[in-house]
C-alpha cells in the first residue's frame, strides 16, 4: 500500500450545495444511491432556494469520486450550473450511521 492508497482512506468530510435545474429530476436519489454504494454518510436535501444541499463523510477518495459526479454529472435531466463545497475536515469516526434523503 502506497503513500496515496493510505490518503485516499483518510476520513474526510464536506458539506455542499448544488446550484442549477436540479430539483424534480430525481438528484437526490440518485445521489443517496450513490453514497450508499461508495460507503458514505451523511445526508441530501432539497433546499427552499431550488438548491440540493447535503453533508458527506467518507474515505477521501469515495468523497472525491462524489465530488466529482455532484460538480459534473447528476442525475439524467439535471443541469448544473455550480458546486460549492465547504466545511473540509478529517475525521476519527463517522458521525452519521447510513445516508438519508432528508425532508
Amino acid at each position: 500500500m502506497g503513500v496515496q492508497d493510505v490518503q485516499d482512506h483518510v476520513l474526510v468530510q464536506c458539506d455542499f450545495e448544488i446550484f442549477g435545474q436540479v430539483q424534480g429530476c430525481g438528484f437526490t436519489k440518485h445521489c443517496r444511491d450513490n453514497c450508499l454504494a461508495l460507503g458514505i454518510k451523511g445526508w441530501v436535501k432539497n433546499s427552499k432556494q431550488g438548491t440540493i444541499m447535503g453533508k458527506m463523510q467518507g474515505a477521501k477518495g469515495d468523497v472525491g469520486k462524489m465530488v466529482d459526479w455532484l460538480s459534473k454529472t447528476g442525475s439524467p435531466g439535471c443541469k448544473i450550473d455550480k458546486s460549492e463545497f465547504t466545511n473540509w475536515g478529517t475525521l476519527s469516526r463517522f458521525a452519521f450511521t447510513d445516508f438519508a434523503i432528508r425532508f
